[in-house]
């Protein structure tokens, strides 16, 4: 007779997906053939992308990126001026890194920031 292997323990109570009041909001699958969202903004110099892959700055020809994995939070704003938009990642070892770029018109600006909230909410649902 074969010896069969033992059964999988038990899952802990507490364990597995979080009760429906407590589920992360946002999109957690696309449908198949959706492309996974992004954000992307521009100006004459700089720009600044939000991806699958993490956040991206271009500012004067020198990019910088960072993976989501290497990403402690990102947090966006406008300056005081309401033409630019700032965003800065914070790094896993307490590092800032900030990309502006400026937005004409400067209603393109409102529009920014509500797509920017959906993408970051789609990557980093908890902040």
């Amino acid at each position: 007779m074969t010896e069969q292997p033992p059964p999988p323990p038990a899952t802990p109570p507490g364990f597995g997906p979080p009760p429906p009041q407590y589920a992360p909001e946002g999109p957690q699958y696309l449908p198949p053939g959706q492309a996974l969202p992004e954000f992307l903004a521009v100006d004459r110099r700089n720009s600044i992308v939000v991806d699958a892959s993490g956040v991206a700055f271009e500012m004067y020809d020198i990019t910088v990126e960072f993976t989501w994995p290497e990403i402690r939070s990102v947090h966006y704003k406008g300056s005081d001026d309401g033409k630019s938009l700032m965003v800065a990642v914070v790094h896993l070892d307490g590092r800032v890194f900030e990309g502006i770029v400026r937005a004409k018109p400067r209603e393109r600006l409102q529009a920014w920031f509500a797509h920017l909230a959906w993408v970051l909410g789609y990557y980093r649902p908890t902040g």
